[in-house]
């Protein structure tokens, strides 16, 4: 009923940029926080940047001034706009929203199909 999907991911040279944008579609009625993980290899998946529907985001400590997420709530979008990338952030970054969807009782978790990011030294 819901999908989130992710696109902008890349193979990209230490120093560089990518954008990455996440779109919901679906049975949606609302939603609340939108996030960004990451899940390099043989490692935990871990928070990179989330954003409420106020618009008050936070960020990891490890992408601080360097990883900005911003929302469209219109468009049900998500984006992070990544720079200064260092090879440390390789990984599959993933989209996670909070989501009421319609008949819904309550705000479920989804999660996008993931898009790679190689960052080269």
């Amino acid at each position: 009923q819901v999908q989130l999907v992710e696109s902008g991911g890349g193979l990209v040279q230490a120093g560089g940029s990518l954008r990455l944008s996440c779109a919901a579609s679906g049975s949606i009625v609302s939603i609340n926080g939108m996030a960004w993980y990451r899940q390099a290899p043989g490692k935990q998946r871990e928070l990179v940047a989330r954003i409420f529907s106020g618009g008050r985001s936070d960020y990891a400590d490890s992408v601080k001034g360097r990883f900005t997420i911003s929302r469209d709530n219109a468009k049900k979008s998500v984006y992070l706009q990544m720079n200064s990338l260092k090879p440390e952030d390789t990984a599959v970054y993933y989209c996670n929203a909070d989501i009421w969807i319609v008949s819904g009782i309550s705000w479920n978790d989804y999660w996008g199909q993931g898009t790679q990011v190689t960052v080269s030294s």
